[in-house]
């Protein structure tokens, strides 16, 4: 993978992650793409033969308990809890315009 991107691959990425950039935000952001893709090619050159795969580098042990059936929070105290509520649902601001993702 090369570590420089375009300005046009630079831009594709903004348009998928919805970000609006300036031209100095895009080359910023191309700079440091290119840095990090980098580093990601070093990392792709370690021999990793014979290690085991993890998520951690120390172990990690879950503490898990059983399952216990409880009682919950009634809907009514949850939802009246919420700044906005119609008919037993939180009512958000609407922020994602439905045309975007056509």
């Amino acid at each position: 993978m090369a570590a420089e991107l375009s300005r046009n691959e630079v831009d594709e990425i903004a348009l998928l992650a919805r970000l609006a950039l300036s031209d100095e935000e895009s080359e910023r952001l191309r700079g440091e793409l290119g840095a990090i893709l980098a580093h990601m090619d070093a990392l792709q050159e370690v021999d990793t033969e014979g290690v085991a795969p993890m998520t951690h580098v120390v172990p990690m042990h879950l503490r898990l308990r059983d399952d216990q059936v409880e009682a919950s929070l009634p809907v009514e105290e949850a939802v009246g809890a919420a700044p906005d509520s119609k008919d037993d649902y939180f009512q958000v601001p609407h922020i994602i315009d439905s045309a975007a993702g056509e």
